[in-house]
């Protein structure tokens, strides 16, 4: 018998490199595997024409000037570079910080770091379906705000922000503007310059290009921007990141742009079909519950709950054919719930019930079908199994329960 291919709904914690990407590639590892950086020989040259190349294939799909594409190794890396090289270049301006709940912990984490050497940050909550609130972000803005970090889709839900109306209160107030668009690069357009973001961070491997190589995106005019650097060596990457360019990988991180800004239409076309036929029928069932803002998100995400039915559990009852994930991908290891729903206001009981689908460009009909049919059957067999469940069903009201600890 042949073993079952597993189906891969998790494209949001990364995504299977295009075969393009990889074609693109392989010769930098060999045959033309120079440093960027040295400018004596042939070998050099080839390395740093490839670079300027993919950087350029960057710009096109973000519409800025190739110049404004900094290389790191990847949207992590590209966080710090803003958070931390905003905050220092412009300590004489303020020390002010303004961020959400919701963001990836590659940015609150580095907000409590800086709140260390003495930054304050004020971590906005946001509303039950996921978006910010513009009055409070507004109300947010003093005298010492440098930054603002919001990011452009969130990872767990796929809920987009208003990033025009986000930038437009920045620029009212003199105040920069950062998005993680670690989510949105590539699957939707985002063009920083024409909507007013100063800073953006984004990585490959979340659009079909190879891990361990990133960017961001630093505006070089009205505002230019200056970020202090956080790698300190030979001054590449205009003095911003030294490091040794991962050519390889910039040349993948380049194809896959190309590819992205070519074909990320009819992609998302194709996969919001899909994704709301996934979510039509698994809504079908009793108590289930989609998570964020149904207009204004990635085409390829749903996030739904499924009440009383635990979801680390649930996922047991089929993760050997589905990847799909509980909460982020970058804290499952955690059995907190999620606090991206938490924050959203969801109750624990609800946040610990969701799964978070996000399909991509290799996703196939037959397999949301078939991951549609196992989470349904999954879902059915864990509440057949729940006293609690036969007490809902009982019409027993569980929120005046009072459970003993012992």
């Amino acid at each position: 018998m042949q073993k079952r291919r597993l189906i891969y709904l998790d494209n949001n914690s990364t995504t299977p490199c295009d075969p393009r990407v990889v074609d693109a590639m392989l010769p930098y590892f060999y045959e033309m595997h120079g440093n960027a950086a040295s400018r004596s020989h042939q070998f050099g040259w080839e390395a740093e024409d490839a670079v300027d190349y993919a950087r350029e294939q960057i710009a096109q799909l973000l519409k800025s000037e190739d110049k404004e594409v900094i290389f790191t190794s990847g949207a992590t890396e590209s966080n710090n570079l803003a958070l931390k090289g905003v905050y220092e270049m412009y300590a004489k301006k303020g020390n002010h910080i303004i961020t959400t709940e919701i963001e990836h912990k590659a940015i609150l984490d580095t907000c409590k770091h800086l709140e260390k050497q003495g930054a304050e940050v004020t971590y906005l909550k946001v509303q039950e379906d996921g978006m910010v609130n513009l009055a409070d972000l507004e109300a947010a803005i003093k005298p010492s705000t440098i930054l603002v970090s919001i990011m452009w889709a969130n990872n767990e839900t796929g809920v987009v922000q208003p990033m025009k109306a986000i930038a437009e209160i920045c620029e009212k107030h003199g105040v920069l503007f950062h998005s993680d668009a670690t989510q949105a690069v590539g699957k939707i357009p985002t063009y920083p310059r024409e909507l007013g973001i100063h800073l953006m961070s984004f990585t490959a491997h979340k659009m079909y290009g190879p891990k361990g190589v990133g960017a961001l995106y630093v505006s070089r005019k009205n505002p230019r921007v200056k970020v202090t650097a956080q790698m300190d060596g030979g001054g590449h990457e205009r003095g911003m990141r030294s490091g040794t360019l991962n050519v390889p990988g910039i040349v993948g991180f380049g194809k896959a742009a190309e590819i992205a800004r070519l074909e990320m239409q009819q992609d998302a076309e194709r996969l919001s079909k899909l994704r709301d036929r996934l979510e039509a029928t698994l809504t079908k069932l009793e108590e289930t519950k989609v998570n964020g803002n149904v207009d204004n998100r990635m085409p390829h995400v749903t996030n739904i709950s499924f009440k009383h039915v635990e979801g680390e559990g649930l996922m047991m009852t089929f993760n050997q054919n589905i990847a799909v994930s509980s909460g982020s991908a970058c804290t499952s290891a955690s059995l907190e719930p999620s606090y991206v729903l938490v924050g959203m206001g969801l109750g624990d009981d609800l946040a610990h019930s969701s799964i978070r689908f996000s399909l991509g460009r290799f996703t196939t009909d037959e397999e949301v079908d078939d991951a549609v049919a196992l989470v349904a059957n999954g879902v059915n067999h864990m509440r057949d199994l729940s006293p609690i469940w036969e007490m809902y069903k009982d019409g027993v009201d569980l929120t005046k329960i009072e459970w003993s600890a012992h």
